[in-house]
């Protein structure tokens, strides 16, 4: 009976074991590595003083050198055809994907966001660079993230947030307008991509 006990514990430790190898790692970032943070606005930093834009604060937190290619108002077709210049100029080891707010406020269609946010990220694969999407939430009130974000995630084994954005959204005192943040807002915001960088390994 005992050993039909073990049997069963090892077995079950097995499983988590194998479940844990599941998990999505990303390459770690050397100390000269260098994270492209792309995107419109919310990455640009409306609404924030100087050095307030979470760019600028993920540097401070990570130590890593981190590039701002944030433009506000951008919508994703003009990313996509932006992005593979930066690719190039930078050679980051690290993309943060934070782009289709403007799409989704704008009501285009979101299977069009989808295969343009599909066409960065293999832009990127394609060259052994790392991505990290953040999701970002429909237009409605005290809404969760859209759908196709976590299709995105999943169709190409991403590491992910689905919530810090809508969170952040969701708080009055991170705001500096209705779809901007403020200092405190960006913060939260670098601080959570910190956090799921150290999660996965890159840091």
């Amino acid at each position: 009976m005992l050993g039909i006990t073990v049997r069963s514990a090892l077995i079950s430790l097995l499983l988590i074991i194998s479940g844990c190898s599941d998990k999505t790692e990303l390459n770690y970032i050397p100390p000269e590595g260098v994270i492209l943070a792309f995107g419109d606005s919310l990455t640009q930093g409306i609404g924030s003083t100087a050095g307030g834009d979470y760019p600028s604060q993920l540097q401070q937190l990570t130590g890593r050198i981190v590039i701002n290619a944030g433009i506000a108002g951008e919508m994703s077709a003009a990313g996509l055809q932006r992005l593979p210049t930066l690719l190039q100029q930078h050679q980051p080891a690290l993309l943060i994907l934070l782009e289709g707010g403007n799409d989704i406020l704008r009501n285009q269609d979101r299977h069009q966001l989808k295969q343009n946010l599909a066409q960065m990220i293999t832009l990127a694969q394609q060259q052994q660079i790392d991505v990290v999407l953040l999701a970002v939430p429909e237009k409605k009130l005290f809404s969760n993230s859209a759908p196709l974000y976590q299709q995105l995630a999943e169709d190409y084994s991403l590491v992910w947030e689905p919530q810090i954005i809508a969170e952040l959204l969701r708080t009055p005192a991170y705001k500096s307008d209705a779809v901007h943040f403020n200092n405190e807002g960006y913060q939260a915001l670098s601080k959570r991509i910190a956090s799921l960088l150290e999660e996965h390994n890159a840091l």
